[in-house]
């Protein structure tokens, strides 16, 4: 029986051969899905629609990075929509907990699940790190706060995420959750990791590690200045600077962020000190 309380968003870009797999995988959840599909070229939405005519195809005509899941969001009609990449799905039974949990604690905005990677189902080092959240416990969330999330993994309640804007289109993808989580959590939401909630995540081979590390130093400088305290942001970007001349991809990662400064100061705006203060235990945490 379909389960009338949640949507399953997938977003994807030219990856119709592991789209089509996950669809497969979550075709047993029971629940409707939309694929929004990124200006694709390679037959993507055509595929779906002849393999899976029952999910419903959104197409951005460019891609839009994280944002496009945005569109599935919109166009979902049920109170909670869970999270896919086309290369994720859910445990058996995953989602009705999650479903269950937010009809139990209004104030959750967003559950991280437990994400569990590869075929060997190894933890993924960032579930591991949210179990161990030093954010004090909160006794109307279902598990550890937390102030990020991996969006392969995550549910959400409709209704508070359209309400702070969803993901932001300037940091495209790659660490994109923060800006998010900050936002939910500003607006008063709470976001709690929850270990019985589990993800499948089978992401291909990673060849470009440096891509990634100048992406991850975009978008957390960007991120930085706009949601953190110009203290924390001007610490952050002169330990970014302080590096860029012994780091090619951190050097990169820098010359990425000055190009969007601008509008990443247009969107700026401050989270309370408490809320920085538990990000900041976070961050020590996740140095250590």
């Amino acid at each position: 029986m379909t389960d009338p309380r949640l949507t399953a968003v997938v977003v994807t870009h030219n990856r119709r051969s592991p789209l089509l797999s996950t669809l497969a995988h979550l075709r047993g959840d029971a629940v409707p899905v939309i694929v929004v599909d990124n200006g694709s070229t390679d037959g993507t939405a055509e595929a779906v629609a002849e393999r899976f005519p029952e999910v419903e195809v959104v197409r951005s005509e460019r891609n839009l990075g994280a944002a496009g899941r945005n569109l599935g969001v919109e166009r979902a009609s049920t109170p909670y929509v869970a999270f896919n990449d086309d290369d994720s799905w859910w445990a058996p039974g995953a989602l009705h907990r999650a479903a269950d949990l937010f009809d139990h604690f209004p104030r959750l905005g967003l559950i991280a699940a437990r994400v569990e990677v590869g075929p060997e189902r190894a933890v993924d080092p960032t579930s591991a790190a949210m179990a161990a959240s030093p954010i004090p416990p909160q006794p109307d969330l279902p598990g550890p706060p937390v102030l990020g999330f991996l969006a392969c993994g995550a549910v959400v309640r409709r209704s508070a995420y359209l309400a702070v804007g969803g993901f932001c289109e300037l940091l495209f993808f790659f660490g994109e959750e923060t800006v998010l989580a900050l936002d939910l959590a500003q607006a008063g939401w709470g976001l709690a990791y929850v270990d019985d909630v589990v993800a499948y995540h089978h992401p291909p081979p990673r060849a470009d590690g440096g891509g990634r590390r100048r992406l991850a130093v975009r978008n957390h400088l960007l991120g930085t200045w706009m949601r953190r305290p110009a203290r924390r942001a001007v610490h952050a970007t002169a330990r970014a600077v302080a590096a860029a001349p012994r780091d090619a991809e951190v050097r990169r990662g820098v010359l990425d962020a000055l190009g969007s400064l601008v509008e990443a100061l247009r969107q700026r705006r401050v989270i309370d000190p408490e809320l920085d203060h538990h990000l900041h235990l976070l961050e020590v945490a996740n140095r250590r």
